[in-house]
């Protein structure tokens, strides 16, 4: 039927530090931002979260207030930086980041995971959770989002900005119906 993204809560992290896989924990302004964010939440019927705990506790919060299942799904888990994760982007080697946006999808000097790898899990659970019969609030990351969203194969592609607690629906399926509810 539809998905909807929302982007986890604050996390506590230095600015300019690469985070993906990281796990990070929440900031002090987690409950303040959890509240705005089942205010604004859109009806679902179920919830489902990467597993990392920036995600898992406001998906938990979220299901817990509304009365909804939750599940985690490895698949929304945010992209793996390798070497690059938890240091500031400015002591990542000018190379390294060069090297990664010459080949934006498949480079990967930092060891990690590729943007075309984060791309193929992401569909995969995106569409997956889009082809349920009901609404599912995907509780997830920046990059996740940004890869379902892409329009394209460059990194200019990849620009859709949520921010912390925001939202984005996932786009219908081709060919799908706009009829039948709302």
């Amino acid at each position: 039927m539809s998905v909807m993204f929302v982007r986890h809560t604050t996390p506590r992290v230095a600015p300019g530090v690469c985070y993906g896989r990281t796990d990070l924990p929440l900031a002090d302004s987690f409950d303040d931002e959890a509240a705005a964010v089942a205010r604004a939440m859109p009806n679902a019927d179920r919830i489902v979260s990467s597993p990392l705990q920036r995600c898992r506790q406001l998906a938990e919060r979220l299901a817990e207030e509304a009365g909804l299942p939750l599940a985690i799904d490895e698949r929304l888990v945010e992209m793996d930086f390798g070497a690059w994760e938890a240091r500031p982007w400015s002591d990542i080697p000018r190379e390294e980041i060069d090297a990664w946006m010459q080949d934006f999808l498949h480079a990967r000097p930092h060891g990690g995971e590729s943007v075309a790898m984060l791309r193929a899990r992401a569909l995969a659970a995106a569409t997956a959770l889009r082809d349920r019969p009901s609404m599912t609030l995907a509780v997830t990351h920046a990059g996740v989002i940004k890869a379902v969203l892409a329009d394209g194969d460059r990194a200019a592609n990849f620009k859709t900005h949520v921010d912390f607690g925001g939202f984005a629906a996932m786009p219908p399926a081709q060919g799908a119906s706009s009829q039948g509810g709302a």
